[in-house]
C-alpha cells in the first residue's frame, strides 16, 4: 500500500524539491507533469494480482503420522491491489497473497518453525499473532518486522483445535480488515474423522471511501471502520468470490458426499451467523475446539471475530447449497456468500420440488396443518 506524504504529493504534481517543501513554487505544473501525475494515479488503481480469494480446496491433507515432528512454515505479508468486484479495486494486506492466509496444518505436539518475511517492496510493518501459541502476544512481538526484515519463531502446538492467526501491529483492525488473517489447524493426536472433502472459508469486512459498486479505486476508510459500517462483507476476500459467476463454486461434490468446512471470522468487528441454506451442520465443533464432543444438526452458528468453527454437512439431493452469514443484508447487499454444488440423481423421497399428485398413490396420505 503506497505511503502518501506531503512531499510525495508535491513531487507527483511536479513541484518537488526544497522550494516546494518550503511553500514556494516558481510555476504551475506543466502539461507533461500533469499527464505524468494522471498516469501515476491510474497505475495505482490497476490490480497488481488477478485475485486474492484463497482457493477453498487448497488445504494440506490429513496428517497420517502419529508422532510429533517439526513443521516448517513461511509467511510473507504481501501488500497487493486487486478487485473486490469487477471494476472496483482495493489495496489488500495479505499473507502469501491470499485471503484468508494459507491454511496451516499441524499435529498436537508438533513444533512449528516459522519464517516471517516482510518483503522490501512493502510500505508497512507487519507481524502475526497465532491463537495456537502459548507465549506472549501469540508470537506478535517476535515477528514484528519492517519492510525488508525477516524474523524467526519456534513454538510447540500444545493444544488441539482450529485457531485464527492475524496481524497484530498497532493498527491491527485495519490490517485484519484488509485481509491479514487465517487458520492454523492443530489436529488432535488421534487425527480427524474421515470426510470426502474439506473446505476453507474466511469472512471479514472491508471499509472503503466509496459506495459498493462505484467503479474505480476504493481506499480504506478508517472512520467507517470506527463506526463499524462496512462497504463489503465477504468470504475469501472478494464479493461473492466462491460462486459460479466469479471464481466458481467453493466445491463441486457428488450427492452422498460429506464436506468439512473450516470457517474463520477475521472481522475485525462483525459476528458471522454461519448457515448453510438448504441444509444444517450435521456435526459442528464450536469455536474450533477439537477436544470437546461436536454439536449435531445445527442450523446457524455465531462465529465471533477472532474465532473459528469446524462443521460438516452432507448432500442427500443435488443442487446449489449457499453458505452465508444469516445477517442476510450482508448477503444481498454486501457480497457475503459461497456456494457448494452437489451433482447426482434426484431423490424425491427427501426433496420433491414438483410433487404433482404425490400422496394419492397409496404411499401414506397427507396431513394438513395451518
Amino acid at each position: 500500500m503506497p505511503r502518501t506524504t506531503r512531499r510525495s504529493v508535491l513531487e507527483a504534481l511536479g513541484v518537488g524539491g526544497a522550494a516546494a517543501v518550503a511553500g514556494c513554487t516558481a510555476q504551475a505544473p506543466t502539461a507533461a507533469e500533469t499527464e505524468r501525475q494522471r498516469r501515476t494515479m491510474e497505475q495505482q488503481s490497476k490490480p497488481t494480482v488477478d485475485r486474492v480469494a484463497a482457493n477453498p480446496a487448497d488445504i494440506p491433507g490429513p496428517i497420517q503420522r502419529r508422532s510429533p515432528e517439526t513443521v516448517e512454515v513461511t509467511l510473507r505479508p504481501e501488500e497487493v491491489t486487486a478487485e473486490v468486484e469487477p471494476g472496483v479495486t482495493f489495496d489488500y494486506m495479505t499473507y502469501n497473497g491470499q485471503v484468508p492466509g494459507p491454511f496451516i496444518r499441524v499435529r498436537e505436539g508438533d513444533t512449528v518453525d516459522l519464517t516471517f518475511e516482510n518483503p522490501a517492496e512493502n510500505a508497512l510493518p507487519h507481524n502475526v499473532d497465532f491463537h495456537a501459541v502459548a507465549g506472549p502476544g501469540g508470537g506478535a512481538e517476535a515477528t514484528m518486522t519492517a519492510p525488508g526484515e525477516t524474523a524467526r519463531l519456534r513454538f510447540e502446538a500444545t493444544y488441539p483445535g482450529a485457531y485464527i492467526y492475524h496481524c497484530a501491529v498497532p493498527n491491527l483492525d485495519m490490517h485484519i480488515s484488509a485481509g491479514m488473517f487465517g487458520i492454523i489447524l492443530v489436529e488432535p493426536e488421534g487425527g480427524m474423522p474421515a470426510v470426502d472433502h474439506e473446505l476453507y472459508l474466511g469472512q471479514h469486512e472491508i471499509y472503503t471511501d466509496k459506495p459498493a459498486g462505484e467503479e474505480g479505486k476504493h481506499r480504506f476508510d478508517m472512520a467507517a471502520m470506527k463506526r463499524e459500517e462496512p462497504t463489503y462483507v465477504v468470504m475469501n476476500g472478494e464479493q461473492y468470490a466462491m460462486t459460479p459467476d466469479v471464481h466458481g463454486p467453493a466445491a463441486t461434490v457428488s450427492t452422498g458426499d460429506t464436506v468439512r468446512v473450516y470457517f474463520v471470522t477475521g472481522g475485525p468487528n462483525l459476528t458471522s451467523s454461519f448457515h448453510p441454506i438448504g441444509n444444517v451442520w450435521e456435526e459442528l465443533y464450536p469455536e474450533g475446539s477439537l477436544s470437546t464432543d461436536p454439536q449435531t444438526h445445527i442450523q446457524t452458528k455465531p462465529v465471533v471475530p477472532g474465532s473459528t468453527t469446524v462443521a460438516t454437512m452432507d448432500f442427500p439431493v443435488p443442487g446449489n447449497f449457499k453458505l452465508v452469514d444469516h445477517a442476510l443484508s450482508r448477503v444481498a447487499r454486501k457480497g457475503c456468500m459461497a456456494i457448494v454444488t452437489a451433482e447426482g440423481e434426484e431423490n424425491p423421497e427427501i426433496f420433491d420440488p414438483d410433487p404433482g399428485t404425490s400422496g394419492e398413490d397409496g404411499s401414506g396420505g397427507s396431513e394438513s396443518q395451518g
